[in-house]
């Protein structure tokens, strides 16, 4: 017996060298110069990107500079809103809710909030925790994030207005990424508890996770400092925005943090929910939260660089594979910043990338980390996203499209009288055309960083120029409608853009 544990630790020790070894394999330096590159290339404001390895922050890198035109860089401290990475949280938290038993995964949301509604009757009261978590009860990916996106109204009102949000498939049979689903289930959280998610994520994990650099107040941000400025990327230059204040939707995306306290973050799922003696999260709870519960098609008929056999989605986290690897992962889009979170469990191995612009390599920034320590054939990620970056913003033709079409010396059909007035949108409520010394403004009685300047276009279609610069979007139309008796009847919007769909409004004349 005293053979074989003798032989038993000779292989442990050896099998540790060994990682020692292949550990030092990787050219950290290497690393270093190809991620200072990148965020060159990109003309990125600046990155911070933080690699985790067996328990350790094994490699910090940070680039750029925190706001442009001044010379302070970024470090493993810096604040960046990780936006959507907050999803992860706020399942976390509903998983600890789970195992104090005042919560089942299957409860229905209604039993709960009774003014949860979407599209249907049945539906609205059939839809679960899961549910909520997983992307599947109906609506499309960023539909009605109009409801939430700059408002002043509180999380009930917002989830009072999610029944006009259209149904863009069958319930449970398909996948629409939902924030407001997440702003309910943070309310969820409140109704349970009696606190905010913010208390409750502060409680739950930022404090016994020791991440006393994370924050989700938008106040605190210059009481704690070392942040960076978010910048919109656009026409080849970074304009600098404003913070926004995402608190009141904070179940989300509204967590703002660091590479320190993200990888902590990172150590903690990967040790599966334990923190040091204390298991915040028990092995059904993280399995609960690593299940596929929706998946998506990986077409199997063609290889990918990659790796990938499938896809899907848990509940606050990306669930697949990288080159036959488990991977969980989530990124984030906040105004002026983009971040991901990308974990291979069974290597003990993370990476987080956090960005403030939103021309960002962040997917380049963790392939080419995980590939280094994988010791994968190296290829050049941030080239290859960045090609593909740059053609498919040449092949967006929509705002070009507007701008070929418009006619020339044309004038209005409706006098300017008589499109001044109110007007009502089912989704966020009260908007006025208000005629201020002959000048035409938009404005929204529950986000009022909406507002802008109308300017005639052609005919009865007006531009709208944004009072402040938007980061989803910047050009965009309103076309006013009238009856057979030319009174106005209501107006539509046209804002090419991915994530802020302005066409599901339409508001009518008062």
């Amino acid at each position: 017996m005293k053979i074989v544990r003798t032989l038993i630790l000779l292989f442990i020790f050896a099998g540790q060298s060994l990682f020692a070894q292949e550990q030092s394999d990787v050219d950290l330096k290497a690393l270093d110069a190809y991620f200072a590159q990148m965020v060159k290339d990109w003309e990125l404001p600046s990155a911070s990107i933080g690699i985790v390895k067996d328990g350790n922050l094994v490699f910090t890198g940070n680039y750029g500079v925190k706001e442009i035109g001044k010379k302070e860089m970024p470090d493993e401290n810096t604040l960046y809103a990780v936006a959507s990475n907050s999803k992860a949280f706020t399942s976390a938290i509903l998983g600890m809710l789970v195992q104090e038993g005042k919560l089942k995964w299957d409860d229905k949301v209604r039993d709960y909030l009774p003014y949860f509604a979407v599209y249907d009757d049945w539906v609205s009261e059939h839809v679960t925790v899961q549910d909520l978590l997983s992307h599947r009860v109906g609506l499309g990916t960023f539909s009605g994030d109009n409801i939430w996106y700059k408002s002043n109204r509180s999380a009930e009102e917002i989830i009072k207005s999610i029944k006009y949000v259209p149904q863009a498939f069958d319930f449970r049979a398909g996948y629409g990424y939902s924030n407001l689903m997440y702003i309910t289930a943070g309310e969820l959280i409140k109704t349970i508890t009696g606190k905010s998610w913010g208390e409750n994520v502060t409680e739950r994990i930022l404090e016994p996770l020791g991440m006393d650099r994370s924050i989700y107040k938008l106040d605190d941000l210059d009481k704690i400092g070392n942040y960076v400025t978010p910048y919109v990327y656009r026409d080849g230059e970074n304009i600098k925005i404003d913070w926004v204040d995402w608190e009141t939707v904070a179940a989300t995306g509204g967590l703002i943090s660091s590479v320190s306290d993200m990888s902590k973050w990172m150590v903690f799922n990967m040790n599966h929910g334990i923190h040091g003696k204390d298991t915040l999260l028990t092995a059904s709870t993280r399995n609960m939260m690593w299940k596929p519960h929706n998946s998506f098609m990986v077409d199997q008929t063609k290889p990918n660089n990659l790796g990938r056999r499938f896809s899907s989605y848990g509940l606050g986290w990306g669930i697949s594979d990288y080159k036959g690897k488990l991977r969980v992962s989530h990124t984030g889009g906040y105004d002026g910043m983009i971040t991901a979170v990308t974990m291979l469990p069974e290597e003990n191995l993370g990476v987080v990338v956090l960005t403030n612009g939103t021309q960002s390599p962040i997917m380049a920034a963790t392939y080419y980390a995980l590939d280094r320590f994988l010791d994968e054939e190296e290829m050049d990620w941030s080239k290859f996203y960045l090609e593909r970056t740059k053609k498919r913003a040449a092949n967006d033709k929509r705002v070009s499209s507007i701008k070929s079409k418009r006619v020339m010396n044309t004038q209005p059909t409706l006098s300017e009288s008589s499109i001044a007035g109110s007007y009502y949108s089912d989704m966020v409520g009260g908007i006025k055309i208000v005629d201020k010394g002959g000048q035409l403004r938009l404005e929204f009685e529950h986000h009022p960083l909406l507002s802008a300047r109308l300017s005639h276009w052609h005919y009865d279609t007006y531009q709208i120029e944004w009072d402040e610069p938007q980061a989803w979007f910047n050009f965009g139309t309103i076309k006013f409608n009238s009856n057979n008796n030319l009174e106005v009847t209501g107006f539509d919007f046209d804002v090419p853009n991915d994530d802020i769909f302005f066409e599901e409004l339409k508001p009518r004349r008062n």
